[in-house]
């Protein structure tokens, strides 16, 4: 395959526009974002995981006082009913001797009952502080979820403004280049990731390695139209006065 020396210089554009491309579709693969928002979210999952086990907590708890509460207040009752019945007149002595041991009975019951009343509510309490920071930390888990992810969009944005503008360029270079090159060039792409490159100083730019005398010894003869190639990486080479040749 042939090609003016002027064309061939048009490759390399074509690969520095590629290279370029390669490097911006790699940084957006590999914004560190997108590790800091992998682990953002999981803190998000935890802290609603740690959050609704103490508000189970709050919600068992506030159960209870309020099973305490309708307990107190049926003690009272049933007190304040036996005390009416034992002021009350027609009341005989083996009544009001029971009635005497149940109030007894009801004292007793009601300390239990505001005692344990009481150390419900101040396990609330405490529960109620952890219920408030575990809130909190959510919160500021989500809203490192949101700054995470408005960093990230704005730099895929600057990214997707990279690309269209490469993508342009690349269009306008291609349209120079003969199809037969192009489609050599892209498929030593293909297979390399790298189509073309130049040879400087009898070095392949792609692969950097130093061509042995006898290739450069037939580079050196070969026409200026001639498309020629690396023997070690495949790639296209481009010979320009820097060669070495």
């Amino acid at each position: 395959m042939k090609a003016d020396p002027a064309v061939q210089r048009r490759l390399l554009d074509l690969a520095e526009v590629d290279a370029e491309l390669s490097r911006l579709a790699h940084r957006r693969r590999t914004l560190p974002e997108h590790e800091e928002l992998t682990a953002a979210e999981a803190a998000v999952r935890t802290a609603k995981d740690k959050l609704i086990e103490i508000e189970t907590a709050a919600g068992d708890l506030d159960r209870d006082i309020r099973r305490i509460e309708r307990d107190v207040e049926g003690v009272r009752s049933r007190t304040e009913r036996d005390n009416q019945l034992l002021a009350g007149a027609g009341i005989g002595a083996k009544q009001a001797n029971d009635l005497q041991h149940e109030l007894e009975t009801l004292k007793r019951r009601q300390t239990v009952l505001e005692d344990e009343q009481l150390e419900v509510m101040e396990q609330r309490e405490a529960v109620g502080v952890d219920l408030e920071h575990s809130r909190g930390v959510l919160a500021a888990a989500e809203e490192s979820v949101t700054v995470i992810v408005a960093r990230r969009d704005t730099a895929i944005a600057d990214i997707d403004a990279s690309e269209a503008g490469r993508t342009r360029a690349r269009k306008e270079v291609v349209v120079s280049i003969p199809d037969d090159l192009l489609g050599l060039y892209e498929k030593r792409r293909e297979q390399r990731g790298v189509g073309a490159a130049l040879l400087l100083q009898r070095r392949c730019q792609a692969c950097r390695l130093e061509l042995d005398r006898t290739t450069i010894s037939e580079l050196r003869t070969a026409p200026a139209d001639d498309i020629v190639r690396c023997e070690e990486c495949g790639v296209i080479l481009v010979r320009t006065p820097e060669s070495g040749l």
